[in-house]
């Protein structure tokens, strides 16, 4: 363990995390039980007769407020994500989703989603395709820019990779979050190396970055260096399968999972705290956290585990679909349909599937005395 990486200076763009002491870092050295950190949620657009569902799309923002001020725990709404649809919206209507966001909340902080445009034919990344959508969306107040990564931009050399997001942040205004997506959404997707992580968390652009894989604890990485090497840089956990990691590190959540699982996520962040904790809503007058909470986090993730379940392409992104089942079962939307051009979709028998795996979590919820979680 000697001869492992543990300072930044001795990094080198080719450095993968095996060589550093961040990659055996124990998340039990990690755990904080006095910090309930924000909960991002990529809020969905649904739909209703192959048209955007505006109602349905308020009604369920104004759902995930609530049990956000009921649990104390600050809400961010995520738009243009990937429940948001990125990919298929125009830029017409992805700038109609943020100008009806804001009028209608006004005060409310949100993420903007943004990604190339217009790249399909491109032979080098140009930084340029990712202007339409940062002049969209930096257009509104109170909101933080997530650079979401795209084809041409993930397959740089590390060096040039980091030229490129700092050639993005040139035309950044807002504070931004670097998302490094990962490849059960898109084949060719890989995440940060330990190199450009430091050097894009040192860029006074951007305060943030969100990461999620499969394979590999890179969330886990990420914590241990940021929080060794006192990074001005908080990492996201966007890992739908791995939430009470999160929760237990004291750490941010920025994911889609935060729609389907709103006031269990909420509940465990409240539980996790330690009495002591001014930001505690609910005490267990022992003062101590309340140690039910690892039941939530076994109800929970049995449910979301099936709502991100992979399909036959070893793929995660119908998880949007499915997320409009959840909804639909709960009484915030009028339907459970998809993007009329979105081709990640579950199967005819999904309603069952998702009543099925809300089983669990319903009968939890009632136990704990959690509100706002009930089958209509």
């Amino acid at each position: 363990m000697s001869d492992l990486i543990s300072s930044a200076a001795d990094l080198k763009p080719t450095t993968t995390w095996q060589e550093t002491v961040w990659a055996y870092t124990p998340e039990e050295s990690l755990v904080d039980h006095t910090t309930k950190a924000r909960l991002c949620v990529a809020t969905l657009l649904p739909f209703k007769d192959q048209k955007p569902d505006w109602d349905g799309f308020s009604k369920s923002v104004r759902w995930m407020q609530q049990c956000g001020e009921y649990y104390g725990v600050e809400m961010v709404f995520v738009l243009n994500a990937d429940t948001g649809y990125i990919f298929d919206l125009s830029n017409e209507l992805y700038a109609e989703v943020l100008k009806r966001f804001r009028a209608e909340f006004p005060t409310q902080k949100f993420i903007a989603g943004v990604t190339a445009r217009g790249a399909e034919k491109d032979e080098v990344f140009k930084a340029e395709r990712y202007w339409p959508l940062l002049d969209i969306a930096q257009s509104h107040d109170n909101g933080e820019m997530m650079i979401m990564t795209s084809r041409l931009l993930n397959i740089l050399e590390p060096e040039a990779r980091r030229d490129a997001y700092f050639e993005i942040a040139e035309h950044i205004t807002h504070p931004a979050i670097a998302h490094a997506l990962e490849p059960s959404f898109v084949p060719w997707a890989s995440p940060y190396e330990p190199w450009l992580l430091n050097e894009i968390a040192n860029h006074p652009k951007y305060v943030g970055g969100k990461i999620s894989t499969l394979d590999e604890p890179h969330f886990l990485y990420w914590a241990a260096m940021c929080k060794d090497l006192n990074l001005p840089f908080a990492p996201h956990s966007g890992d739908d399968y791995g939430i009470p990691t999160a929760i237990r590190l004291g750490l941010p959540l920025l994911i889609g999972a935060g729609v389907s699982a709103c006031p269990l996520i909420c509940a465990a962040r409240d539980m996790w705290l330690l009495d002591s904790v001014a930001d505690k809503k609910f005490k267990t007058g022992s003062g101590r956290f309340d140690t039910r909470v690892y039941k939530l986090f076994e109800a929970f993730q049995s449910f979301e585990d099936l709502v991100f379940r992979l399909d036959d392409r070893m793929s995660a992104a119908p998880y949007k679909h499915s997320t409009a089942h959840v909804l639909h079962h709960l009484g915030l939307i009028d339907a459970p349909e998809s993007h009329p051009d979105c081709k990640d979709l579950r199967g005819a028998d999904e309603a069952l599937r998702m009543e099925e795996a809300m089983r669990r979590p319903l009968r939890v919820a009632k136990r704990l005395g959690i509100p706002y979680f009930e089958k209509k």
